[in-house]
């Protein structure tokens, strides 16, 4: 039975140019699957998951900048998601991020997103591809009581009504263009800065390096802290959270 192939469970994604869809069945793997067809589909390639309970995908990149700096389009990638969220929200909803790739919904975990690229190309080589990967959890599939993970939600959960997996990644495909325009025509700095719009404001001067490290300036200190991202890109904090809380 071939993975891309349609059920009458959810319909079509409806997708500008230049995105190609690729649809799985519900127990597919976006991102995997993502990765094993970037290289002979190429870039705009979204492959989704059909499934309800989830927006699940993948999206092919083709970056024309070195490795090393390329893979902060992951910060762009998590503006889109935040902000395919804050399209849809109840009013008062706070969406917020957590360094590098958590996105929560008033403080409940509800996915994020994660990176992959070729492992044979040097730092400073230009990769063949990246893939961007997203999960966002649209409604509870567990019989637990939500108190025994009161650290993990879904949109349901939240008061998010309107939309549903194929919304969320719709919506993504659209804000994800738009944050990737502003970082072309204003710098990288504008998808920055819209990145920490979203993090809990508490004094603390915040920037990302060339590199996609984060940099944490505080008055006490005449040099900035450094985190380094590529650690944080091996394990998604937020991957073993969701799936645990979805009861998977």
């Amino acid at each position: 039975m071939p993975l891309a192939t349609r059920t009458a469970l959810t319909p079509e994604l409806t997708l500008p140019p230049p995105y190609s869809a690729v649809r799985l069945r519900e127990w597919g793997d976006a991102f995997g699957h993502a990765v094993t067809l970037a290289s002979e589909r190429g870039a705009g390639t979204l492959v989704y998951v059909g499934r309800f309970d989830a927006a699940e995908f993948a999206l092919v990149l083709e970056p024309s900048e070195p490795l090393v700096q390329a893979r902060r389009v992951l910060y762009a990638g998590m503006v889109a998601l935040a902000d395919a969220l804050a399209g849809a929200a109840p009013p008062e909803t706070a969406i917020h991020i957590r360094w590098p790739d958590a996105l929560y919904v008033n403080w409940g975990l509800v996915g994020g997103g994660r990176l992959a690229w070729p492992q044979q190309v040097a730092e400073d080589g230009i990769p063949e591809w990246l893939v961007f990967g997203g999960m966002i959890r649209t409604a509870t599939m567990s019989r637990t009581d939500p108190g025994v993970t009161p650290d993990v939600t879904a949109l349901d959960e939240e008061g998010f009504s309107e939309i549903g997996a194929n919304q969320v990644i719709e919506s993504f495909a659209r804000n994800f263009m738009h944050a990737v325009d502003a970082w072309r025509e204003r710098g990288f700095a504008t998808v920055a800065k819209s990145y920490f719009q979203r993090f809990s404001q508490d004094g603390t001067i915040r920037d990302i390096a060339d590199n996609g490290d984060l940099l944490l300036h505080r008055a006490s200190d005449s040099k900035a802290a450094r985190s380094a991202l590529l650690p944080r890109l091996a394990l998604p904090s937020w991957l073993t959270a969701t799936a645990d809380g979805a009861g998977t």
